[in-house]
């Protein structure tokens, strides 16, 4: 059984702490976003951590699932906690997620365009991201922008 359901059938919609894990891609000076299907917003390929995995293994899957891309090279760009990472889901479920953001520029494979998480993958600019970020990873896109030190810990 799926972790996060078998907490939400204890806790019900309360606020759930979990463990996020994501890839900064980038080729070129640009940097890989998702269009969620679930959602009218651009992200980074990533997700929660299953019980018993790293954080490498989390974002190497998640990435694997979302984008068809397999990443290496990974290495640690921030650490992100806090209020930002609150979310409300549209079934009224709680999260507060703490996110262990990677980069690379090491990746194989072929990119997927669709699938069941994602309507479309491209590579963006600094100067060119879209209005409509993810809100919980705003931050984190935001200060790949910015050029931020690494690693960033907010």
């Amino acid at each position: 059984m799926d972790y996060i359901q078998t907490m939400r059938k204890m806790i019900g919609k309360e606020p759930l702490l979990t463990v996020g894990c994501g890839v900064i891609i980038t080729n070129e000076g640009k940097i890989l976003l998702q269009h969620r299907t679930d959602a009218d917003n651009w992200c980074i390929p990533g997700g929660l951590m299953e019980l018993g995995e790293t954080f490498e293994e989390t974002a190497k899957r998640e990435t694997y699932e979302e984008t068809g891309l397999n990443v290496e090279g990974l290495q640690l760009f921030g650490l992100y906690s806090g209020e930002s990472g609150y979310a409300t889901y549209p079934n009224g479920d709680q999260m507060y997620s703490v996110q262990v953001i990677f980069h690379s520029d090491e990746y194989t494979g072929e990119l997927n365009q669709g699938g069941a998480e994602s309507r479309a993958h491209r590579f963006f600019g600094k100067d060119e991201l879209p209005k409509n970020l993810n809100t919980i990873q705003k931050a984190f896109i935001q200060d790949w922008a910015d050029e931020k030190k690494l690693p960033v810990m907010r």
